[in-house]
């Protein structure tokens, strides 16, 4: 399993109504490439004050790394970051694979 996490720092002139439009265009790249096996997302609720202004969140899970580069090329993915991208005054994603051992 390779999971995918994605957080999105908004510039400030962004308004809810527009990050909700991005929850739902971001939630809608599951049906249309078909490769996510979860999805889970939600804004920053964590009480540490540690989120250098990202607001919002997205972990994706795909079976591999295959699957999880098909998907960035997938041409609803391509759309999705295109129509985003203006929005966003910082993005950050990070992926890591299931089998690491404990420390």
């Amino acid at each position: 399993m390779l999971h995918h996490i994605v957080l999105f720092r908004f510039h400030d002139r962004v308004d809810a109504a527009a990050i909700a439009a991005v929850e739902a265009d971001f939630a809608a790249l599951v049906p249309a490439t078909g490769m996510v096996r979860d999805f889970r997302h939600g804004p920053d609720c964590s009480p540490e004050g540690l989120a250098q202004g990202y607001s919002h969140g997205w972990l994706l899970q795909f079976a591999d790394a295959a699957a999880r580069d098909a998907y960035l090329l997938h041409p609803a993915h391509q759309q999705f970051v295109a129509r985003v991208q203006p929005l966003l005054a910082a993005a950050l994603v990070f992926d890591f694979a299931d089998g690491a051992p404990a420390v």
